[in-house]
């Protein structure tokens, strides 16, 4: 099965359609699969539900899937900075599920291992457990939190070789290797491909069966107004 495309639009071909759900690996500005993003913005498609710790900044990463309104609901932990998100969440024009960051991580790899639910004492008592199942065990109240599964995930890693196996570098390392996992459709940006047998098996953090396509990504575009910086290309 080949693995290895040209670009991010050609990974993507016949994949994107209207109303999907969608993980976006990465956190704040740190492991985004940034080609897969843009792609997916020039593609049109619309009512996307994305599943992502936040959603970029302004402009940029998820940033600019919500100034073109291609995203219909958030399933995230964190709002951040982006003001465009707070702006349509607080005017009613996106849908927006919270979840606590660890839950949301659970949850996404309560989904790729083929869990439907869990409990947790995280939320208990609050907002987060509105609506939900709660249960005592040993004198103490859980509530229930469903697993996360999508129709497509795209992912940002470091290296991988040509049957998908791959590697993660530093903070990069954070959603993306359970996001991976918990995609009907894995697609693969990364900054490094080498042939089959150069990567030492201990050293991958995912092996290639959760790979169904993946990518040589470009990364001369940067946040020049940002703090942060891109020396180090797996972290941008």
């Amino acid at each position: 099965m080949r693995k290895v495309y040209a670009d991010a639009r050609t990974a993507l071909e016949g994949v994107a359609f209207d109303g999907m759900t969608v993980m976006s690996g990465g956190f704040g500005l740190c492991g985004i699969p940034e080609n897969l993003i843009a792609a997916l913005r020039d593609t049109g498609v619309k009512g996307l539900t994305v599943i992502s710790n936040n959603a970029g900044v302004d402009g940029f990463g998820l940033g600019q899937l919500l100034e073109t309104r291609q995203i219909a609901k958030m399933i995230s932990s964190y709002v951040g900075e982006n003001k465009e998100f707070e702006r349509q969440y607080l005017a009613g024009e996106l849908d927006l599920e919270f979840n606590p960051q660890g839950t949301l991580a659970e949850r996404i790899r309560a989904g790729g291992a083929g869990i439907p639910a869990f409990f947790t004492a995280t939320g208990v008592g609050t907002l987060v457990a509105e609506g939900k199942e709660v249960r005592t065990f040993d004198g103490r109240q859980y509530v229930m939190e469903t697993g996360l599964v999508a129709d497509l995930s795209i992912v940002k890693a470091w290296k991988a070789d040509e049957r998908g196996n791959l590697v993660f570098r530093k903070t990069a390392r954070n959603f993306n290797p359970m996001m991976a996992t918990a995609g009907k459709l894995t697609i693969v940006e990364v900054e490094e491909l080498v042939p089959t047998g150069s990567l030492d098996p201990d050293n991958i953090h995912t092996p290639g069966i959760y790979v169904d396509r993946l990518f040589v990504g470009s990364f001369e575009k940067r946040i020049e107004q940002r703090t942060v910086t891109a020396r180090e290309p797996a972290e941008a």
